[in-house]
C-alpha cells in the first residue's frame, strides 16, 4: 500500500490511551501509525478490544499525524473483532486521506469462513469411486501398452532413430552398476541354499545332492527372479523417479511441445536397456550363486571338482533355457512399470514418492505373478 503522511518527518511514535467512559470504551491513538512502530500499540488495542465484548468500542484517530499500510492493517483487523450485539466498534477523527485508504478494504471480508463440516463419505460411494478408479488405470496401462509396443516396433525397424547414447548410459545405469549388489545377493542365496540343504542330508550321508538342488533351483527359479526383483526394486524406482520429477517440473509438456513423443524419447530407451542387462545379469547371479554353493559344501568335505561335476551331471540345456527365457519379460515388467508409473506421477514432491513406492510394489507383484505363469507353463509343457 502507498503510504500517506502529514507534517514533518520528526512526528512522535504510535501511542495508545485507554479511557473508560460511561458510554464506551476509548482508544485514543496518536502518533505515527507506521510499520515500524505498531507492533506494541496494536497488541494493547487489541487486548483491550477483546477484553470488553460487551462494551461499546470508540477508537479515537484524530491525533493520528501518519498512517501506512501497517496502520490501516491494525485499523482493519480491530475493526473485524467480533462483538456482541450493540457493542459495535466505531471508528471516529481520521483525516480524509487516510480514510480514503481505510475506505479501499471491508474489515468484515477478512473474517474468518466458518469450517465446512467434513465430508460423510459413504461405503457405496467409496467402493464406486475405488471401481472408477481401477478401470481407469487398466484403461492407461493398455494404452501405455500400445504405445510403448508401438515406439518398440518402430526403434525396431528404424534403429538410427534410437537414442543410443542415452540406451548405454542407462545400460551402465542398469547393469554395471547393480553388479554389486547382485553379486552379493546371489552369494548369499547360494550359501544359505548350501547350508540349509546340507544339514538335514548329512543325516543320510547324501551332502552330494545338495549340488543338484542348488544347480537347479538357482538356474531355474531363484537366479532371475531374485535378479528381477532386485532391479524393480533398484531401477524400476530409479525410472520412475527419474520420469515423475520430468513431469513435476513440466519437461514432459516440453518435450511435447517441441515434438516429441516422452514415450519415444524416455520409454524406448529404457525398455531396450533393460532387455540387454537382465539376461546378462541374470547369467551372472546364476554364476555366482551355484559357486557361493560349491564354496559351502568345501566345509562339508566336498571338493569343488566333485560338486560342480554333480551340477553338470543334472543341469542340461534345457534348464538354463528355461531359467533363461524369462529374463526379457521380466526386463519388459521392470521398465515398463517403472516409466508407467513415473507418467502418472501427481503434481508435488510426494507424487514422485508415491510413484517410486508404486512401481517398486506393483513391479514385484507382477514379477512373482509372472513367474508363477511359467511355472505352471513348465509343468505342462514338462520342461
Amino acid at each position: 500500500m502507498n503510504a500517506i503522511a502529514t507534517g514533518s518527518s520528526a512526528q512522535a511514535p504510535a501511542s495508545l490511551a485507554l479511557v473508560d467512559a460511561a458510554d464506551a470504551r476509548v482508544l485514543a491513538l496518536s502518533g505515527r501509525l507506521d510499520a515500524y512502530s505498531i507492533a506494541g500499540v496494536w497488541r494493547q488495542a487489541r487486548a483491550a478490544v477483546t477484553a470488553a465484548p460487551d462494551r461499546r468500542i470508540v477508537i479515537d484517530a484524530a491525533a493520528v499525524d501518519y498512517c501506512d499500510g501497517g496502520g490501516v492493517a491494525m485499523l482493519v483487523d480491530l475493526l473485524r473483532q467480533p462483538r456482541a450485539s450493540g457493542a459495535e466498534i466505531a471508528l471516529r477523527g481520521l483525516k480524509p486521506e487516510f480514510k480514503t485508504l481505510l475506505d479501499q478494504f471491508d474489515p468484515h471480508a477478512f473474517a474468518a469462513p466458518a469450517e465446512p463440516p467434513p465430508p460423510q463419505t459413504q461405503t457405496v460411494e467409496e467402493i464406486g469411486r475405488a471401481t472408477s478408479q481401477l478401470f481407469r488405470d487398466m484403461l492407461m496401462q493398455v494404452a501405455f501398452v500400445g504405445e510403448t509396443a508401438s515406439a518398440l516396433w518402430y526403434a525396431f525397424t528404424h534403429p538410427h532413430r534410437v537414442r543410443w547414447k542415452d540406451v548405454w548410459y542407462e545400460c551402465e545405469q542398469v547393469g554395471a552398476n547393480a553388479l554389486p549388489i547382485v553379486s552379493l545377493i546371489s552369494f548369499l542365496l547360494g550359501v544359505i541354499l548350501a547350508f540349509q540343504a546340507a544339514v538335514p542330508m548329512r543325516q543320510f550321508g547324501a551332502e552330494i545332492f545338495v549340488a543338484d538342488l542348488v544347480g537347479l533351483a538357482i538356474i531355474r527359479e531363484l537366479g532371475g527372479l531374485m535378479t528381477a526383483i532386485l532391479l524393480a526394486g533398484r531401477s524400476g524406482a530409479a525410472f520412475a523417479a527419474e520420469i515423475g520429477t520430468m513431469k513435476v517440473n513440466e519437461e514432459l509438456n516440453a518435450l511435447t511441445t517441441m515434438g516429441l513423443d516422452p514415450v519415444r524419447f524416455l520409454v524406448v530407451t529404457r525398455m531396450i536397456a533393460a532387455i540387454l542387462m537382465v539376461p546378462l545379469l541374470t547369467l551372472y547371479a546364476n554364476l555366482v550363486g551355484v559357486f557361493a554353493g560349491g564354496l559351502t559344501m568345501l566345509s562339508f568335505n566336498i571338493p569343488l571338482v566333485t560338486y560342480f561335476k554333480e551340477v553338470d551331471s543334472i543341469v542340461d540345456l534345457k534348464d538354463i533355457v528355461a531359467g533363461m527365457v524369462k529374463t526379457p519379460v521380466f526386463a519388459v515388467l521392470i521398465a515398463g512399470i517403472g516409466c508407467l508409473r513415473g507418467l502418472q506421477t501427481q503434481t508435488g514432491a510426494s507424487g514422485v514418492g508415491i510413484s517410486a513406492t508404486r512401481a517398486v510394489v506393483s513391479g514385484i507383484v507382477l514379477l512373482v505373478a509372472v513367474d508363477g505363469v511359467f511355472a505352471v507353463i513348465y509343468y505342462i509343457l514338462d520342461i
